[in-house]
């Protein structure tokens, strides 16, 4: 009885695994097939705006550094070595 019982699980076991491997073969030839391209504009849509945001961003930070932070800490710097004219 036991015997028999591993032959029939041994078979549904090959079956489900033949049936998968197939089921996946399948959806790779459909996915492989489709010439739509739906995904690529939206994808390249989005990267394109995130390019843009990136540049805006950077080009905010770099006239930030250049005209706010950067002449503060140069005048900071120069009242901290500036020590021998208090004298």
């Amino acid at each position: 009885m036991k015997k028999a019982l591993r032959k029939v699980s041994g078979a549904i076991k090959a079956f489900f695994t033949i049936l998968a491997s197939s089921i996946m073969v399948t959806r790779t030839r459909l996915v492989l097939a489709n010439k739509r391209a739906e995904g690529s504009v939206s994808h390249a849509i989005s990267i394109l705006i995130a390019v843009i945001i990136g540049a805006l961003l950077l080009a905010g930070l770099y006239m930030l550094f250049g005209d706010v932070i950067m002449p503060k800490v140069e005048e900071k710097i120069r009242e901290m070595f500036n020590y021998g004219a208090s004298l």
